[in-house]
């Protein structure tokens, strides 16, 4: 909570019901690879809640929420409107802020605050700002490189994921998202792979196994010519 600077923000709490549904159309924009990329720093109950913005969107743009998805997207909010959500939303922790500037896991919620609105270039900076004093932290190192990569610094993201490789060579998530950046951003299919397999070979019991190997089937079959 806010009250609580060392303590991770819940991004669930203190949105108000619309701007939670104006996140969830927004999400739409970002493309699948949002829901393939492995959260760093954000609390398991603000990844859930995120996931469900996601499905909540779908499922309204697909009109299962009794309202036509014509009026759904007359709604749609811009980056503009999402951003002041986000500033309201991070005004107490940027007022603890003048105060204890240093603090690495106050930067890291505001960072957070503003990746949930996908305002992906100011959460960089919060989450740069937070590795400075607490640079082994993989968490929000991943945050930091998925930011990266929706601002278009695809090199930045992968060299912040092998950096957190120095720290953790056989970490999990970094090994996942280092896969979906060369594959995606790179069309590096090779070293997608390789990074797939070697997160199965360290951790063969790693709880999303079958999205790796759906992953690994499916970056093999982008190479294929087609008939």
């Amino acid at each position: 909570m806010v009250d609580e600077p060392n303590r991770p923000v819940d991004l669930k709490s203190g949105w108000k019901s619309g701007e939670i549904t104006a996140m969830c159309v927004v999400c739409l924009g970002i493309g699948l690879l949002m829901g393939y990329l492995l959260r760093g720093s954000a609390p398991n109950q603000a990844q859930t809640s995120i996931s469900t913005f996601e499905t909540r969107s779908a499922q309204a743009m697909g009109g299962t929420s009794g309202q036509p998805p014509q009026q759904m997207s007359q709604k749609m909010p811009s980056l503009d409107d999402m951003k002041r959500m986000a500033d309201k939303k991070a005004e107490p922790l940027l007022e603890k802020l003048k105060t204890d500037g240093r603090n690495p896991q106050l930067l890291n919620e505001i960072g957070l605050v503003y990746k949930s609105t996908h305002q992906f270039k100011g959460a960089a900076d919060y989450f740069r700002k937070s590795l400075q004093y607490d640079p082994t932290n993989i968490g929000v190192r991943a945050d930091y490189a998925s930011c990266l990569y929706y601002t278009g610094d695809v090199d930045g993201a992968l060299a912040q994921l092998k950096k957190s490789l120095t720290y953790d060579p056989k970490h999990a998530g970094t090994l996942m998202n280092i896969g979906i950046i060369k594959w995606k951003g790179r069309n590096d299919v090779d070293g997608a792979i390789a990074s797939w397999e070697t997160l199965l070979q360290y951790h063969p019991d790693f709880p999303q196994k079958d999205l790796v190997q759906q992953l690994i089937t499916q970056a093999k079959e982008s190479t294929r010519p087609r008939a």
